[in-house]
């Protein structure tokens, strides 16, 4: 594996790093890896073997151009700081008049062959299991968690710190802290576990359990420290 001279990156020799490429410093790109721009990669990234960043968006009848060879247009994708792409990661570029492109955050695990669609937006902290799918403009808020073999359909939203379980289809938008599984996937219930281990006040956990049962999230009613994640979803879903 080489090391860019300049930032301290380590790219494998196999690897293609397209024109309109911008990288931070300590990114590990593995072999046969393709980057394509417009793209920006913050730092401390592990990119592994067979992954694929940039290519275009799916859309029929949508350009596809040799993006290896020539700058492309748009925003493009913005990476954040310490993410992991497992083996063949496919992340797309956004699609045509895409205003905010396509945003993968910071801190987020990704295994192996999931689809990252155009004009995703993924938040800090998402795990996202082997080998799922999602349609375009999806949104993932911080600390999502989608089980292996999920499919998330277009446009939909999962709150932050919402758990998905495997094999679920995601045909309606989960609210934070959800659990949510089955075909099609419902609410069943809190994300107990992983509030807990995201370390949320056992307080404020039992206190989402009963606004839950309740079906009342009215924002006086949110536990204190949860009110960020409900807020972002109100503004998420207004659109």
């Amino acid at each position: 594996m080489s090391e860019h001279p300049s930032s301290g990156n380590r790219i494998h020799p196999t690897a293609i790093i397209g024109p309109e490429v911008e990288l931070g410093t300590g990114n590990v790109i593995g072999p046969y890896s393709v980057l394509l721009g417009p793209l920006r990669v913050g730092d401390g990234n592990w990119i592994g073997p067979h992954v694929s960043i940039g290519a275009p968006a799916e859309i029929r009848g949508g350009a596809h151009p040799a993006a290896w060879d020539e700058p492309g247009e748009g925003p493009g994708i913005t990476i954040g700081d310490r993410n992991t792409f497992r083996d063949f990661v496919c992340v797309h570029q956004p699609s045509a008049g895409s205003p905010a492109g396509t945003v993968v955050g910071s801190d987020c695990y990704i295994m192996n062959k999931v689809y990252i669609p155009h004009d995703a937006q993924l938040g800090d902290a998402v795990t996202i299991a082997s080998s799922v799918a999602m349609g375009g403009h999806v949104k993932l808020g911080d600390g999502v968690n989608l089980g292996l073999n999920s499919t998330v359909h277009q446009r939909r939203i999962v709150g932050p710190g919402a758990m998905v379980g495997m094999g679920s289809v995601i045909t309606r938008d989960v609210p934070p802290y959800a659990k949510s599984f089955g075909n099609p996937a419902r609410v069943r219930g809190v994300n107990t576990v992983g509030m807990s281990r995201a370390g949320i006040p056992a307080e404020a956990i039992e206190a989402l359990v009963d606004l839950y049962a309740k079906d009342d999230f009215s924002p006086e009613h949110i536990p204190a420290g949860l009110e960020r994640a409900f807020t972002w979803w109100q503004s998420a879903t207004a659109h």
